[in-house]
C-alpha cells in the first residue's frame, strides 16, 4: 500500500503570515521543501489541492513541485474548467475530482458522480487524452462505485472522513461500507484508494477494507510534524501502513 502525502496544510501555516505577500522572500515554509521531506520519509507521491479561493496551497506552488520533485504528483482539485486547464498545463500524474465549497474547512464529503456525470464525462476524456490518470473521490455507495467505473475513471478515493469521525458501532458500520464499496471498485477493474481524516490512531482499523493501494493522508501528519519533524512524521506513518495485510488484498 502505497503513501500519498499532502502538503496543504504547510501552504496554510504560510498564508497565516504571508498570504497577502507570497513574493515575499521571508515567506515560509516553503512548499517544496516540504514536498522533499516528505519523499525522504517515504511518500510514494505527493498530493495538493490547489482550491478556487486560495486558501492553502497555491497553483504556483503546484507547478513548483511538479517542477522539482520527482515522485508523481497527485491534484486534488474541482471540476471547474479552470483547474481542467490548469491541470492541462501542469499534467500531474494524476488528478482527483473533489466536490469543493468555499464554506467549508476541508472537503466534507464525496463527489456526487451520479448527479454530475454530464459534467465529468466532459472533463475525464481531456484529462485522460493528456495523459492524466483520473480519480473520483467518492463516499462509500454502490452507485458511486458503478458510476465511477461507467465514467471510465482509473481510480476512486474511498471517503474515509465518516469512518474517521465515529468509534464503536458507528465506525464498525462505516468500515462495513468501505468494505463493501472496494470490494465492488476492485471487482470492477478500478484502483482503490482511501483518504480524509486518517491517522496514526484510526490506521490500523482501516486495515480491515481489502484491495487498498493508496491512502493519502496530510493534516495528521503535518500536526505530528510540529513535534518531531515532518521526515520522522512520515516515517512513523510510513512503518505503520508496511503492517497493511496485502495477501488477498492488492
Amino acid at each position: 500500500m502505497k503513501l500519498g502525502v499532502n502538503i496543504d496544510h504547510v501552504a496554510t501555516l504560510r498564508q497565516a503570515r504571508y498570504a497577502t505577500m507570497l513574493d515575499n522572500h521571508n515567506a515560509e515554509p516553503n512548499v517544496v521543501m516540504a514536498a522533499f521531506a516528505a519523499v525522504e520519509g517515504g511518500a510514494d507521491s505527493i498530493t495538493m489541492h490547489p482550491r478556487a479561493d486560495g486558501r492553502h496551497v497555491q497553483l504556483s506552488d503546484v507547478e513548483a513541485v511538479r517542477a522539482e520533485v520527482d515522485v508523481p504528483l497527485n491534484m486534488e482539485m474541482g471540476n471547474t474548467p479552470e483547474m481542467v486547464e490548469a491541470a492541462l498545463r501542469i499534467k500531474p500524474d494524476y488528478v482527483c475530482l473533489v466536490p469543493e465549497t468555499r464554506e467549508e474547512l476541508t472537503t466534507e464529503g464525496g463527489l456526487d458522480v451520479v448527479t454530475h456525470a454530464a459534467a465529468l464525462r466532459e472533463s475525464l476524456p481531456k484529462l485522460q487524452a493528456a495523459g492524466i490518470e483520473v480519480s473520483l473521490f467518492i463516499d462509500p455507495v454502490d452507485e458511486h462505485v458503478r458510476m465511477a467505473a461507467e465514467l471510465g475513471a482509473e481510480m476512486i478515493e474511498l471517503h474515509t472522513g465518516a469512518f474517521a469521525n465515529h468509534l464503536g458501532e458507528e465506525r464498525e458500520a462505516e468500515l462495513e461500507r468501505l468494505k463493501a464499496a472496494a470490494e465492488l471498485g476492485h471487482s470492477l477493474g478500478l484502483q482503490v484508494n482511501a483518504g480524509h481524516g486518517i491517522n496514526y490512531q484510526n490506521l490500523e482499523d482501516l486495515f480491515a477494507v481489502p484491495h487498498l493501494a493508496e491512502l493519502n493522508i496530510g493534516h495528521t501528519l503535518v500536526s505530528r510534524s510540529v513535534f518531531v519533524g515532518l521526515v520522522e512524521a512520515v516515517r512513523e506513518m510510513r512503518e505503520g501502513m508496511d503492517a497493511y495485510p496485502t495477501g488477498g488484498n492488492a
